[in-house]
């Protein structure tokens, strides 16, 4: 096997030290740097860019201040004892002035030191304050005062919650079937209040239809008057002759009517 010239070796050597003995470090973008100078940070926040620094005694740490998104999921009790299953999605982002403050005090981790354990706090000290049924009806109020709690208690820290999530809330089996039983039974009440309602107006028409016949009837019989009557059988009476042919009936066995026979 054959091995690296002397000269090579050397040349590599001589990178790696330049490299790591370079006086200069740089801050990419959605970053931004905290020197540390034989450990200790410096309260000193830099901005993107080339930063000088000595070799050996300093180091350029970047701290994440871009818009980062974190889910998760666990479980609480409603303020019915119910067991709730949450999953929830979190956008937040470290203020740039607050650098120092993540990577001194959470070691640059912000996700597993504080934000997920506020997460977890917030949503079972809010979910304890709703029934089951309301954590469905209240869905938003639930999560203005779970965003409420994070702020509040992120914000000591330099994080800034952009956005919050409910992703879905699980119940227990029993509490579904619960659930849907209860909502069948709404629905069947609805049904049975609207046929109830659709009767009484059907009722109330025919009640109405009847009066006006009633009405109607009354108002005729007023205006029959005994000259009314005779006038109508007059009028009777000339119609039939008008229709007579002139000719009596046969009639077998019987006298001819009209002609009294002496």
């Amino acid at each position: 096997m054959k091995t690296l010239p002397l000269k090579v070796v050397g040349i590599i050597v001589l990178m790696i030290l330049l490299w790591s003995l370079a006086p200069f470090g740089t801050v990419p973008a959605g970053h931004r740097g905290v020197m540390t100078t034989f450990g200790s940070p410096s309260d000193q926040v830099l901005s993107e860019g080339i930063h000088f620094r000595i070799p050996l005694a300093q180091k350029l740490n970047l701290v994440n201040v871009s818009i980062q998104k974190g889910e998760g999921d666990g479980d609480a009790a409603s303020r019915d004892l119910q067991t709730v299953h949450t999953r929830v999605a979190l956008n937040y982002h470290v203020l740039p002035q607050g650098a120092v403050s993540v990577f001194r005090d959470l070691g640059n981790e912000p996700g597993t030191r504080i934000i997920l354990p506020a997460v977890q706090e917030a949503v079972k000290a809010v979910t304890a304050r709703f029934t089951a049924e309301e954590l469905v009806a209240k869905r938003t109020d639930v999560r203005d005062q779970i965003v409420a709690q994070l702020r509040e208690r992120l914000g000591r820290h330099g994080i800034v919650v952009d956005e919050f999530s409910i992703v879905n809330f699980n119940f227990s089996k029993s509490f579904n079937d619960a659930i849907e039983a209860k909502t069948t039974a709404e629905q069947l009440k609805l049904k049975a209040e609207r046929d109830l309602q659709r009767i009484e107006v059907e009722a109330k028409q025919r009640v109405a239809q009847a009066r006006a016949e009633a009405e109607s009837l009354a108002v005729q019989r007023q205006q029959v008057t005994p000259e009314l009557i005779r006038l109508r059988e007059m009028e009777n009476q000339r119609m039939a002759i008008e229709k007579w042919d002139g000719k009596l009936p046969n009639v077998a066995g019987g006298a001819v009517p009209f002609i009294n026979v002496k």
